[in-house]
């Protein structure tokens, strides 16, 4: 006699459920049943007799998927898109720099790269609790002003990758890290939009050649105390 499956648990309103309590509580069947969409519990527990768990479905082609009883290529494509973001998250947040501990660190980190750039460039970068990167991203390059960088363009990222806390960067190629006037209006504007949205700026820092200035560490971010 072939083996008898230990019936899988599913409830029937798994979207309600998932709005009162949250994903985690949710069986693999009701999470699967969920992605599927509707009518999509007879099908969840077909693709679990399947493919054994999700380890199995995830490693399964979109052709396997479409066959099995009820999932159909629409739904084995959401599937395969689900299975690709979750791998995606997890690669990213592995790949997570390391922890910022000091200015000398974001030196370390981006000199390299703008030390002999011929434009000044300002970068954010946006960093989690523990002051890991979560993202890089270049705002401007060329000339850059108070007026020339909008705080929108800034914490839009930041507000989109869910960071704790921001740090600018900024070089200048004339090797000499001093801040200018328009350098200490800028930070101020961005610490005060920061400090107004919970994403409070942890530092600007910038790169001449070999050397950097922190504002922070100068005193001169210009947060409110």
């Amino acid at each position: 006699m072939p083996p008898t499956l230990e019936p899988v648990s599913f409830d029937p309103r798994p979207r309600e459920r998932l709005a009162a309590e949250g994903a985690a509580p949710l069986s693999d069947r009701d999470l699967l049943a969920l992605v599927l969409g509707p009518g999509g519990g007879p099908p969840a527990r077909a693709l679990l007799e399947a493919f054994d768990d999700l380890h199995g479905i995830a490693r399964a082609g979109l052709r396997d998927l479409e066959r099995v009883r009820g999932v159909g290529r629409a739904r084995a494509s959401a599937l395969c898109a689900a299975f690709e973001l979750g791998r995606r998250h997890t690669e990213r947040m592995r790949a997570r720099g390391p922890r910022l501990r000091s200015a000398q660190d974001v030196h370390d980190r981006l000199a390299p790269r703008l030390r002999h750039h011929a434009k000044e460039v300002f970068l954010v970068l946006l960093l989690d609790t523990r002051h890991r990167v979560l993202a890089q991203r270049k705002i401007a390059e060329g000339g850059l002003t108070a007026c020339a960088i909008h705080p929108r363009e800034v914490f839009e990222p930041a507000i989109r990758e869910g960071a704790a806390s921001i740090l600018f960067v900024h070089n200048h190629p004339s090797g000499d890290p001093t801040p200018s006037a328009e350098d200490l209006a800028l930070t101020r504007r961005l610490v005060l939009v920061g400090e107004a949205l919970g994403i409070p700026a942890l530092d600007h820092v910038i790169l001449g050649d070999g050397t950097f200035v922190s504002l922070a560490e100068a005193g001169l971010l210009g947060r409110d105390r």
